[in-house]
């Protein structure tokens, strides 16, 4: 469905677009786009400066209130439904509370106010509720894309400083930023506006205040759009000598909000201890307490069924645990930088691509794994285990395999990422000696050996030389290079080569430039490596902390309980539960939980360790683990 793109000027407002969405866009502006200027959405206006939707702010908010009237309509219609349908009905001969007459055989009959008052608020709260929403959602977009460009503008300064060094004027310099989204992001989305306004007013300057004014990042991108403005204004040394300092700046504030990150990653993993080993025990103490306290056996009917209330604490905390491990696997993901995580990885077009791609492309191991999960929970389905245990096994045979292969791919990369750094070191010091780049790489190839870069440092020389008179086919060569070497710190550091070197920027300069980029991305990788293994240990002793208790549990105290528990049907003067314990159904129980545990552990620690596919690698072992152990020990 097309939108169109509303252009507001003072009271003037006209779209663009055509279609039904355009149609329903004029028709929903004309009914709400009032309320845009409402002085309560000035704060909303605010943040929506500092996002990327293309719709105008008046027809954002057109669509928020006509989505909340609709809303509220639903609301009415299910919570009066629902009031009316469980509201008591009097007895016979005396009047209802929420009722205005009396029939003559003595039953309540008139208007239901209390269930019309109650779905009426229920309607208004999730209208204002929407209304909130859609200006949340703006402050939430506004804070992804702060995050987004404090976290690549270092990167794209340096960039830029390279580019300094060469004949681009400022203009092309932010264009060759700008081209380049996959390596800086929203920085690079923010130089693409700023071009835009640039041709739009026909001044560049103009354009660089209008970003500084709008984007979210009011403490790093703003005041360096400005700085480099004038700075750039007084001549290209005093250009360069901006950049190289800034450069520096932005590195170590990054470095400080790393160091943030690790502080707050050391106290969510103390917090994930506390949440994932207290569930176990609180099952483990209702179970005990349910010989003392029969209450805890009485059934409680609810519109899903009749539960007692410990299957209520022992599912409910099973739903606790695995939100409990999303969650934080969540955390790990959003706290570790970007530019070290997990690379994406693509699944190639065609079946017979997929198959022989899948013992190294997590991507193809995926399709080829769920065929096989099906077929061996089947098998086991029809081997007769209990229903619990097909779907875990299912799901660590789906895991498992997938998480291999991933963890294949990541050691392949790291040994890429090593030679990546000796690759560039000789390149380097053949350039020093004034040698041309294509000269330099095919001399590289031939005379060093760079172990898992190999081919592609070989398959890099023959492109460069045969394209050593085009830029354009140069860029090519190199465009190529980073896509065969898959590596995010190969996009990082090789593509600083190929605008700096069209730029004619010196070469020297270019590659000691990259030789520091190389050296400092590869040092941050090691060192983010060896503290994400702390969490990964964390995961796994949590998993095996919780294993040991249930286990114990389970052999020592449950038979013990059921004994004491019997005992009560032939001792006078003992209030016990005879059926508070039964062995058989607490083991079962506690196995459930203990295997939600382990799903969260294994979220926990993969993602710590690489990211979403290792994660599937470390739950899918910690349920082969648990059931092993509950196997071997005879309380599964």
């Amino acid at each position: 469905m097309s939108s169109p793109t509303a252009v507001e000027t003072g009271a003037e407002r006209s779209f663009t677009g055509s279609g039904p969405g355009a149609v329903l866009d004029r028709a929903l502006y004309a009914l709400f786009g009032r309320h845009a200027d409402a002085e309560r959405h000035d704060a909303d206006r605010r943040f929506y400066r500092g996002t990327d939707v293309r719709a105008s702010f008046g027809v954002y908010l057109s669509r928020v209130y006509a989505l909340s009237w609709l809303v509220f309509v639903g609301t009415l219609a299910a919570t009066l439904a629902l009031a009316l349908a469980i509201a008591p009905i009097a007895p016979e001969g005396t009047a209802s509370p929420s009722a205005d007459a009396v029939n003559a055989d003595g039953n309540a009959g008139g208007i239901p106010y209390v269930a019309i008052g109650a779905a009426l608020a229920a309607a208004v709260g999730s209208k204002r509720g929407t209304i909130w929403f859609g200006g949340r959602y703006l402050r939430w977009v506004a804070d992804a894309r702060r995050t987004e460009i404090e976290r690549t503008l270092p990167g794209a300064v340096r960039y830029l400083r390279v580019l300094s060094t060469g004949n681009d004027d400022r203009r092309a310099m932010l264009r060759k930023v700008a081209a380049n989204g996959d390596a800086y992001g929203q920085t690079a989305v923010a130089f693409r506006k700023a071009l835009n306004k640039a041709t739009l007013t026909g001044s560049l300057n103009r354009g660089l205040r209008i970003v500084a004014r709008d984007t979210p990042s009011r403490d790093a991108l703003s005041p360096f759009l400005l700085k480099f403005r004038e700075h750039a204004e007084q001549g290209g040394d005093e250009l360069t000598s901006y950049l190289r300092m800034e450069s520096r700046m932005l590195s170590h504030r990054q470095a400080r909000a790393r160091n943030r990150a690790e502080s707050f990653l050391e106290l969510l993993a103390e917090l994930f201890i506390v949440l994932l080993v207290l569930p176990s025990l609180l099952v483990i103490v209702v179970t005990v307490l349910s010989v003392l306290s029969p209450g805890l056996s009485r059934p409680i009917g609810t519109p899903l069924g009749t539960f007692t209330g410990r299957e209520f604490v022992v599912y409910g905390s099973v739903g606790f645990v695995l939100s409990t491990g999303l969650i934080a696997a969540w955390l790990v993901e959003r706290l570790r930088p970007p530019d070290h995580s997990e690379p994406v990885y693509r699944r190639p077009t065609g079946a017979l691509a997929t198959l022989a791609t899948a013992a190294r492309n997590p991507a193809s191991a995926v399709v080829v794994a769920v065929p096989f999960a099906v077929a061996v929970g089947l098998a086991l389905a029809s081997a007769g285990p209990k229903p619990i245990d097909v779907v875990l096994l299912s799901y660590a045979a789906f895991a498992v395999p997938v998480g291999a292969v991933a963890v294949r791919r990541a050691r392949i990369n790291d040994a890429k990422d090593r030679e990546i750094k000796d690759f560039v070191h000789a390149v380097s010091g053949h350039v020093r000696l004034g040698r041309p780049f294509s000269e330099a790489v095919e001399r590289v190839a031939g005379d060093v050996d760079l172990g898992a870069l190999q081919a592609d440092i070989e398959d890099l020389a023959f492109n460069v030389n045969l394209t050593t008179t085009d830029g354009d086919l140069r860029a090519s060569a190199l465009e190529r290079f980073v896509d065969r070497v898959g590596t995010p710190l190969a996009g990082q550091t090789i593509g600083l080569v190929t605008g700096a070197l069209d730029a004619g920027g010196d070469s020297e300069d270019i590659f000691e430039t990259l030789q520091t980029e190389v050296g400092r991305l590869h040092h941050e990788k090691k060192a983010l490596r060896s503290a994400m293994l702390v969490y990964v240990t964390v995961g796994w002793t949590t998993a095996l902390l919780v294993i040991g208790i249930v286990v114990a549990v389970d052999a020592y105290v449950i038979d013990g309980f059921s004994q004491l528990s019997a005992v009560s049907g032939s001792t006078a003067g003992v209030a016990l539960n005879p059926t508070g314990v039964d062995p058989a159904r607490e083991r079962y129980r506690f196995y459930v939980v203990t295997q939600a545990t382990m799903l969260s552990c294994g979220w926990f620690a993969g993602t710590a360790s690489r990211g979403r596919y290792e994660a599937l690698l470390h739950s899918g072992a910690l349920v082969l683990v648990a059931y092993a152990v509950f196997t071997v020990v005879g309380v599964a």
